[in-house]
């Protein structure tokens, strides 16, 4: 079973909104049941809910994060997955300080469809940032999903 964990800093914007966008593009693909899909934060308390803004944006595209609660990403976590997609370069070498073993498994998120450079955080920046970083992941895993 292909598996992929989206990784940000905190776990309630960038990386629960990439899952349920992913979660979403592989059902209607009619692969769901085929793959394991999560998300986590480098530096995530456990247990917290994504933001309104977060949660508003997906609602709007039919995807509910209101049962989405954070996990840290950490090392045993980490290992279960196939492929680990960051958000920051800064994300990418914190995790691979933590588990050196799996380098080759953790990528920016944007070299899915080639670009380069961090995404960005919508935290704080109001509903318009977040519906425009829904936009933009959407495109980006749409793009990437041969990848």
């Amino acid at each position: 079973m292909p598996s992929v964990l989206f990784v940000c800093t905190a776990n309630q914007c960038r990386s629960p909104m990439a899952e349920a966008l992913f979660k979403a593009q592989v059902a209607a693909l009619g692969e769901g049941d085929r793959w394991r899909i999560e998300s986590a934060g480098v530096r995530a308390l456990e247990d917290w809910p994504a933001t309104a803004d977060a949660q508003q944006a997906m609602a709007e595209r039919g995807l509910d994060l209101s049962q989405h609660r954070s996990q840290p990403a950490g090392v045993d976590l980490l290992s279960q997955f196939d492929l680990i997609l960051v958000m920051e370069a800064e994300h990418r070498e914190m995790l691979i300080s933590r588990a050196p073993q799996l380098r080759d498994r953790i990528h920016l998120l944007r070299s899915l469809a080639g670009g380069r450079g961090d995404f960005d955080d919508p935290v704080g920046m109001g509903l318009a940032t977040y519906q425009q970083a829904a936009d933009e992941l959407a495109r980006i895993l749409k793009e990437g999903y041969a990848r």
